[in-house]
């Protein structure tokens, strides 16, 4: 039986990263070979001691951004399989019995559809068109699964990249091998879209990925990104 290794990318969720854990572990309670690992990046709430309260072994990484936290936390996994999970969503029941059963139809890799804790039509749309088979819709939060000699093999996530690291490894994924979308969906926050507007924040990130593809700089993305978007994050 493939081990599974849960990887967090944390920085100030205090306000939901018990929440999350607490879930998983009820989730994965009877799933053995399994680890939760937070890769803290520099938090300046109590989400790292909060976390460990919760039972996940926390990590402390030396740089902030998704990306190097990812790469952090996978190299302090044990998993055969890697599961990359964004502090504010969560995974469907039954998720790690998926991901052993896509490793053993031969796929090295994968994510969920995606799904969103807001009723609003666009999202439901939005949330919809992750099913369709193209990177244009795949993205980090609908998590990202991964065997760990793939994810080495491919030099892991680009620590260069601020913003849109996870389409850029999607599509070193989907080139390397077998990729797949699995049936089920991961529930994602949409406070951010609820913060932002629904329409303004689609825009922004059409804009944004739009860009990215034709070239434009990771520090003039990363600049255009924090003017176009609240958030405390990046």
């Amino acid at each position: 039986m493939a081990t599974v290794s849960i990887i967090i990318p944390v920085y100030n969720e205090a306000t939901g990263i018990e929440s999350l854990l607490a879930y998983l572990r009820r989730a994965t309670a009877n799933c053995p070979g399994l680890e939760i690992i937070v890769a803290d990046g520099g938090s300046t709430d109590n989400s790292p001691a909060l976390a460990q309260r919760a039972g996940a072994t926390v990590v402390r990484s030396p740089r902030k951004g998704r990306a190097a936290q990812l790469n952090y936390g996978a190299r302090h996994a044990g998993g055969d399989i890697l599961y990359f999970l964004h502090a504010d969503s969560y995974p469907p029941p039954g998720f790690v019995a998926d991901l052993r059963r896509a490793q053993q139809q031969g796929y090295g890799s994968g994510c969920y559809r995606l799904a969103f804790d807001h009723g609003h039509w666009f999202l439901r749309f939005s949330a919809w068109c992750t099913r369709l088979p193209l990177l244009l819709v795949r993205f980090g939060d609908q998590s990202l699964f991964m065997r760990r000699e793939i994810f080495e093999q491919i030099g892991g996530f680009r620590e260069d990249l601020l913003v849109m690291e996870d389409q850029e490894i999607v599509r070193r994924l989907q080139a390397h091998g077998p990729f797949q979308v699995l049936p089920g969906a991961v529930t994602t926050s949409a406070r951010k879209y609820l913060d932002n507007g629904v329409f303004r924040l689609q825009a922004a990130f059409t804009l944004i990925a739009g860009l990215y593809w034709l070239g434009m700089s990771q520090p003039r993305l990363v600049g255009l990104y924090r003017r176009l978007i609240r958030q405390d994050k990046l």
